[in-house]
């Protein structure tokens, strides 16, 4: 159960970054940011079979290809903008947290103009 790992890495993270803000807090930040990189490893090895059976989905629906790339391209943006947002809230860097975060959703909508377009065209048909 990678849960557990998960779960066990977040505890132990917290436990040493405790321990370290009180001798050493230059090394706390580290220390989450380690964490959190083993948590997303973790992690990341569960995105395979999701991947796999939104192709599946995609095969049997006819879909285009091209937009389920951009849906996984989109969320594999806005987790890793979350997981940034994180690290810099957690060092005391709300502005630039906002920031990376404002970025993120910037791409997000960049990226999804495709999809945005071809629903329009295909609303513009669908009406008399």
């Amino acid at each position: 159960m990678e849960i557990i790992k998960i779960i066990g890495i977040a505890f132990l993270a917290v436990i040493i970054i405790l321990i370290l803000k009180q001798y050493r807090p230059e090394f706390a930040m580290y220390t989450s940011i380690i964490a959190g990189a083993l948590i997303l490893f973790f992690s990341i090895g569960k995105l395979d079979g999701i991947i796999q059976l939104l192709n599946t989905i995609a095969t049997k629906t006819q879909g285009n290809g091209q937009f389920l790339g951009v849906l996984l391209k989109m969320t594999g943006i806005a987790f890793l903008t979350e997981f940034a947002v994180s690290v810099c809230k957690d060092s005391g860097e709300t502005a630039i947290a906002n920031k990376v975060d404002l970025g993120g959703k910037i791409i997000i909508v960049a990226i999804s103009v495709p999809i945005i377009s071809t629903l329009l065209e295909t609303i513009i048909k669908i009406l008399p």
